[in-house]
């Protein structure tokens, strides 16, 4: 029997939690995780902050580059994350990188 490849395996996702900070994490299911996030057993953090909303999510192939798109969305400024959030294309390429 053939294999099907799956496409859009892995998702980057960004959280609005309640205290106002954003969460960002990837994972190969979204359904699950945001389950987690929002039982209190996704992490630390937002257990911490909850309720959390799912603001942005970008898809990929697979979990590996999900994952390196998260390790580059951690180094972004709030205001870069919010340009992407709200699809301000030229916020976005003019926001800086560093800060929260």
């Amino acid at each position: 029997m053939a294999s099907l490849l799956r496409l859009n395996s892995a998702t980057v996702y960004i959280l609005l939690c309640a205290n106002g900070q954003y969460y960002v994490g990837s994972t190969e299911n979204l359904e699950r995780r945001l389950k987690e996030h929002q039982n209190g057993t996704g992490c630390g953090f937002t257990k911490a902050h909850l309720p959390v909303k799912l603001v942005n999510k970008e898809e990929y192939t697979t979990i590996e580059e999900a994952y390196q798109r998260e390790r580059q969305l951690h180094g972004w400024s709030r205001k870069k994350k919010e340009a992407l959030i709200s699809g301000d294309v030229d916020a976005l390429q003019s926001a800086s990188t560093g800060g929260s």
